[in-house]
């Protein structure tokens, strides 16, 4: 499911899911505005009041030439309204679309002026004050008791550089993804746009934008020239100016305390907490192990020390992340949740995903493992670990522990049109390998009302361990490795209390696992000098560049290729039936009844997921190229695409197995991730997929009485209604990444080969460093992939458990190439000398000899020219050492 994301003070100027409201609702076309006063000439987009309370408008004037040479700057026109009265609100536009990794304009009136602010996001966070030259300069600006209006010239705001990430858009393509955000309430600290804070907006969109004819135009330097106010605001300096603003300069942010790491070693160490990690440290622990997890976030559930709720779980041992029906919360208030250094949402807390997301919990489908996985992976070798995960989690449809399932008047329509179709009403997770044309009730990991999942089960057994360790708030930086063999982690913290340092693995025979998350695992990977070399020289160049492995040391691996997420395609339906629930306002002022309903017996709508979902439904389409894909469709209470919430259903396409479909993962030089190439759509059998199987629904659905389509609105195709959709991560994700360390067996450092790990989830190149995650799945699940990722750690764990521990290499042995996937260790004296990309030599790792050791006189032998291995010959200075006695080297002699 997509139901995870985004932050608190700003909770994304375009957030992931929301953001897709209105990608299909706003049209492309432009409507030609002319200032009355300026007599400027703008090419227009709006949002209507449907969308966002007021409406609000923004646009664009160019440089006569814009349409054939890219332009890097423009005039602006941004209208925007104040619902709570003349001088309130704040709103905001994306130069690119997304919140995360492109320019953004924020501007709010303050007093008789209106102020601005350039803002750039890494994360679903509150945004950085942009680093680059964008440059803003005011041509007039009004303010009345409904709106506010702002025309300025934009410099340097077409192309950008935020400390090393970079991005751009080009008008010569003749047209721009643009995105919106609006709010009612004005930004706190509201004089100073360096240190404004933003607070949550209620509405958002990002579309696509046809520059036509009209936004090119040869006045366009007149106008440009009645651009001469500047407005800076009061930051303890003067407010309006008609010269060139003066720097801001803003005491620079402290980090986090960290606290020194303990002494001690780890047989095993798991790097990231979710869904991956916490079983798989629980089964290593299990078999006597030392074993240490660490967890980048805090702490979640109350259970675990989690300390974040609303004021009505004061006094409980809960909190927002134990209460099924606070998950979307995340969509609001996301600060100290998500990650920072991914473009896309991410859980960095205790629990990963599986604390924050709507705990759908699907038993694989058979066939999910069998087309997507190498041998030793397919559905009969993962059978035992499967069965040992649900006998864990079994899940539940009735999480209310009254046995109940509340507000079911939208589940009913939606269910019964597909039963009157033919489609088959089935328990699904009785029946996980019947995904074609059935539909069920809503399987969730909760266990007694409350988030169940791997902290209620997995955690707790490994914490009643002494050999477990667990750590939180605390970040891995790299690896610590000499050639492949992996000897410890740096750590820095995350949060104040992490630990700050380096811990290492035991001597000989310690193994490190990352179950990072496919953003996570495949960023350290990188970090650690492994990965495709165009990656590895980002990451040189960066602030880890001093004190990263030597490049004769890197590995070159395919991390961050064969990407994969489902592919979402929103629709929206509405029917007089359905029964609304306002989930948020539960956070925060919760029904009465409700409230206690939960707090006395664990019952009631509070005890199921936001946003009330359900039915599942499931179709599989063949395709013209044979092969069949398959399509998951969740249906939600709630409006998007603009369609307001009340009487609304939102049905959700997911396309999974069989999509061909392939993106990328890159990293910047600010050394967080970003998405550099979407995976949806680019394969037009999969196009054709996603239309043929919304053609089944809406036939399916057709017979519903009084039920009406939103979108696609009537008088629209399918096929036009997809054709014309945006593709484009904020509004075609599902949030279920996968991919980016792909398993099998063709090595990744060889030609034609496409695998970062082995079919025992190794690291190629390295002999004890291995990644546990949904980063390794070769191809799309049908399901959101919780529990598959569950099933690959137990079955992971016993694989790793199996392998014999590596030995030391002994004199001359081989310890290296790109080939080698043996041990990479050096017995003690020893170390492993690169002869060249091939092949890495065991040799003395000084001339002198400990004082303790008895040697034989040096013998120099003629070197050889060849490239051969004879051990007898000496080939440079490096063969020279000292030579125990009785030893191989001079056997002959």
């Amino acid at each position: 499911m997509k139901f995870l994301s985004r932050s608190s003070a700003l909770a994304a100027l375009l957030a992931t899911t929301s953001l897709l409201d209105g990608a299909a609702a706003q049209s492309p076309t432009p409507v030609v505005l002319t200032d009355s006063t300026t007599g400027i000439i703008f090419d227009t987009w709006s949002a209507t009041s449907d969308q966002t309370a007021g409406g609000i408008t923004y646009g664009f004037a160019l440089p006569q030439n814009a349409l054939t040479t890219d332009a890097n700057e423009y005039i602006g026109y941004l209208q925007c309204a104040s619902k709570n009265g003349q001088g309130t609100g704040w709103c905001g536009i994306s130069l690119g679309g997304s919140m995360t990794n492109k320019l953004l304009l924020t501007a709010w009136p303050n007093g008789a002026d209106i102020l601005t602010s350039f803002r750039w996001a890494t994360g679903y966070v509150m945004p950085d004050v942009y680093a680059g030259d964008a440059k803003l300069t005011q041509i007039s600006s009004t303010i009345n008791a409904t709106h506010y209006t702002l025309i300025y010239r934009c410099q340097n705001c077409f192309n950008w550089n935020h400390n090393g990430a970079t991005g751009s858009v080009s008008t010569s393509a003749g047209s721009l993804v643009l995105g919106w955000a609006q709010a009612s309430t004005s930004p706190t600290n509201p004089t100073c746009p360096a240190t404004i804070n933003l607070v949550q907006h209620e509405n958002q969109g990002i579309h696509g934008a046809t520059l036509d004819a009209n936004a090119a135009n040869p006045s366009y330097s007149a106008w440009a020239a009645l651009a001469t106010k500047t407005v800076t605001g009061s930051c303890g300096s003067a407010t309006t100016t008609s010269a060139p603003p003066s720097t801001t300069t803003t005491k620079a942010p402290t980090g986090p305390t960290g606290v020194p790491v303990p002494s001690g070693t780890y047989d095993y160490i798991v790097i990231g907490a979710g869904a991956g990690g916490v079983p798989l440290a629980d089964k290593l622990s299990e078999s006597g192990k030392s074993v240490l997890l660490i967890e980048k976030g805090p702490p979640s559930s109350g259970r675990w020390g989690g300390t974040m709720k609303p004021t009505w779980l004061e006094g409980t041992n809960l909190t927002r992340f134990d209460v099924p029906g606070l998950c979307n919360q995340i969509w609001t208030d996301s600060a100290g949740i998500a990650c920072q250094d991914t473009d896309q949402m991410a859980g960095c807390l205790l629990g990963g995903g599986t604390a924050i997301n709507a705990a759908l919990w699907w038993k694989p489908y058979a066939l999910d493992w069998d087309y997507n996985f190498p041998a030793g992976w397919k559905s009969a070798d993962v059978a035992a670990a499967t069965s040992r995960v649900f006998s864990r989690i079994p899940g539940t449809t009735t999480p209310s522990q009254d046995g109940n399932i509340y507000l079911t008047n939208g589940f009913n329509a939606i269910a019964g049109g597909l039963r009157t179709a033919g489609w088959s009403e089935i328990d699904l997770n009785a029946n996980p390998d019947s995904k074609n044309r059935t539909f069920g009730k809503t399987p969730y990991m909760y266990s007694g009302g409350e988030r169940g999942g791997p902290l209620a089960t997995y955690l707790v057994s490994a914490s009643k361990r002494s050999n477990f360790k667990l750590w939180t708030k605390t970040a891995v930086k790299r690896v610590v490795r000499t050639g492949g063999h992996i000897t410890g982690i740096e750590v820095e913290p995350y949060l104040d209390a992490g630990y700050t340092g380096t811990v290492n693995v035991t001597s000989i025979s310690g193994r490190v696992i990352l179950s990072a998350g496919t953003f996570g695992s495949a960023k350290l990977l990188l970090r650690s000098g492994i990965g495709p070399q165009d990656q590895l020289e980002v990451v040189k160049n960066s602030t880890d560049g001093p004190t990263m492995i030597s490049n004769s040391s890197w590995i070159n691996l395919p991390v961050g290729y064969n990407l994969e997420d489902h592919t979402n395609t929103d629709t929206v339906v509405t029917h007089p039936d359905v029964q609304y629930y306002d989930f948020y306002k539960a956070y925060t002022d919760p029904n009465v009844t409700d409230k206690n309903l939960y707090l006395q017996k664990r019952s009631g709508i509070l005890a199921q997921s936001a946003p009330n979902i359900g039915p599942l439904f499931f179709e599989e389409i063949k395709g013209a190229d044979g092969i069949t894909r398959q399509m998951q469709y969740t249906a939600r209470m709630e409006g998007s695409l603009g369609a307001g919430n009340g009487k609304t259903i939102t049905i959700s396409q997911y396309l999974g197995r069989g999509a061909t479909s392939r993106g990328r993962m890159t990293i910047q030089a600010n050394l967080g991730t970003v998405v550099s190439t979407v995976p949806y759509l680019r394969d037009q059998n999969d196009v054709e997929a996603v239309i043929k199987s919304l053609e089944n629904l809406q036939t399916s659905l057709k017979n519903v009485a009084n039920l009406t389509w939103n979108f696609p609105a009537p008088g629209t195709t399918v096929r036009d209604y997809v054709n014309n959709m945006l593709v484009s991560y904020s509004n075609r994700r599902a949030n279920h990444w996968i991919g980016t360390n792909k398993i099998g067996t063709k090595d990744g450092r060889s030609n034609g080969g496409d695998s970062v790990v082995d079919i025992n989830t190794k690291v190629y190149g390295t002999d004890n460093l291995f990644v546990v995650d949904a980063s390794i799945f070769p191809g799309m699940v049908t399901t959101n992939p919780s529990s598959y990722i569950m099933v690959s750690a137990e079955h992971a764990a016993a694989k790793i458990l199996a392998l014999a521990t590596s030995t030391a290499q002994p004199l001359h042995g081989q310890c290296g190439g790109s080939t080698w996937n043996g041990s990479f260790q050096c017995a003690a004296g020893l170390k492993c000398t690169f002869k060249d990309s091939y092949y890495s030599q065991v040799r003395m790792s000084s001339f002198f000899p400990p004082a303790s050791s008895p040697v034989l006189p040096f013998v120099f032998l003629e070197g050889d020219d060849d490239d051969d291995d004879d051990i007898n010959a000496i080939d440079s200075v490096s063969d020279w050492g000292w030579v125990p006695k009785q030893s191989r080297f001079f056997s002959q002699f």
